[in-house]
């Protein structure tokens, strides 16, 4: 028989050895929860039935620790109130809280080292730690469907994040819910991982990358944050079907960003729906960005983008444009079906009833300076004076500067119901 396929029978023999000798091990009130583990075989199961234990905790063999009817650790504000030290560890179903308050030592609710690949953390509550989650040089996490809260007496700039991952690869993070941490994710140098179905809210960035590629993003929420998604140093991205409403600063920064695709998000309420610095050879398409006070702000070269099928509605300003010559969005091919954006504030015509007006679109024009520098210019913008004084500008080029340009823009809106955003948020 061929030496190869002896060895994997060879492997899978002893797998199945060691599943057949798996254990459950059952820890009561009252009862030693560090003892059991340290008991406990790898592969084992230890079961915690309700009740608090106070313990700090360290997982170094391949087990499942799995809370009866949510059991509480607490780590009593010391250091981190469970470490996983190997590979193949499932914790699920605890509430898992007091963990120690320093930044220097990342006390940490569950702190995954580095090598404890494959960790999954699923259905816990995670309250009053520090950081939620550190997950550090790891493979294949997962981390789902748990809310994590932090330390809400201390300032924002003393507490962790929510969860935080460093040089991973892989990393599925899904159907979390995070609030009152410094940043809900922080992602540094980690690739290849998904983001689905969480939401981010009441932190300083709902996420916040740095340096990480081929990560997928979709929808997820983040709302009530200074800033929502925060790419910065990325490439290879995809964010799409998210929602981002009412945060301070920006719904969805993108910051020296390449190659990425931005598509059927809504970006709605904040202060600047898109903050887009420094970004090339990018596709941001079908997405609704409607009531920001500024929808865009393009600026640092951003260019070689294709910027089509987009909604902008009811933004008080619609591009704040900052360059030395005109940007064209809307696409170039005429034959395109998604080509142009839809402008609520276009001023042209439609002719030839196609749906796309006869004249393009600036979104940078003496208006929009006038109303930058004086912002109570605003209470008139709708007037008929304010209107006129579009159509001169257009007529006398000396007054023009650098804008963005739609070539086709479209007279009606792609999302049909984008009316029933503005009513969800009044």
């Amino acid at each position: 028989m061929n030496v190869r396929l002896l060895s994997g029978l060879g492997a899978a023999l002893l797998a199945l050895a060691g599943a057949a000798h798996a254990a459950t091990v059952r820890v009561q009130p009252g009862g030693d929860l560090a003892a059991a583990v340290r008991a406990a075989a790898p592969g084992d199961t230890v079961e915690v039935a309700r009740g608090l234990y106070r313990t700090n905790l360290r997982i170094d063999k391949p087990l499942t620790l799995r809370g009866i009817d949510r059991p509480t650790i607490s780590g009593g504000e010391q250091g981190d109130t469970i470490r996983i030290t190997a590979p193949d560890v499932t914790i699920e179903g605890l509430i898992v809280r007091d963990s120690g308050g320093s930044l220097q030592d990342q006390n940490a609710g569950i702190y995954i080292y580095p090598g404890a690949h494959r960790a999954v953390v699923q259905h816990c509550d995670l309250a009053y730690n520090l950081f939620g989650l550190w997950v550090e040089k790891v493979k294949d996490v997962r981390i789902e469907g748990n809310t994590i809260t932090g330390k809400r007496d201390f300032s924002s700039a003393r507490r962790g994040n929510g969860i935080q991952l460093y040089n991973t690869q892989g990393a599925q993070i899904i159907g979390n819910n995070i609030s009152f941490v410094r940043d809900a994710l922080y992602v540094d140098v980690s690739h290849h991982a998904v983001f689905r179905g969480n939401r981010l809210h009441h932190s300083r960035y709902g996420a916040h990358y740095m340096t990480s590629y081929y990560n997928v993003w979709e929808d997820n929420d983040t709302y009530d944050n200074r800033g929502g998604l925060a790419l910065m140093e990325v490439r290879e991205q995809v964010v799409r079907n998210n929602r981002a409403w009412g945060n301070s600063d920006h719904g969805i920064m993108l910051r020296s960003v390449q190659d990425s695709v931005i598509e059927n998000n809504i970006v709605a309420n904040n202060d600047r729906g898109f903050f887009i610095y420094d970004v090339e050879y990018s596709t941001v398409r079908h997405n609704l960005v409607l009531d920001n006070h500024v929808g865009v702000h393009l600026s640092a070269g951003s260019t070689r983008n294709t910027v089509q099928g987009n909604d902008f509605i009811g933004n008080r300003e619609q591009v704040r444009y900052v360059g030395t010559r005109d940007e064209a969005w809307g696409g170039t091919q005429p034959d395109q079906s998604d080509k142009g954006n839809h402008w609520g504030n276009y001023l042209g015509w439609d002719r030839d009833g196609d749906g796309i007006g006869d004249i393009p679109y600036e979104a940078n024009d003496m208006v929009d300076r006038l109303s930058w520098r004086h912002p109570s210019m605003a209470l008139l913008l709708g007037s008929p004076a304010v209107q006129a004084l579009r159509l001169v500008g257009r007529q006398f080029p000396v007054l023009r500067v650098p804008s963005v340009v739609d070539a086709y823009p479209q007279m009606h809106p792609f999302h049909l119901d984008w009316s029933a955003w503005r009513d969800k948020l009044k």
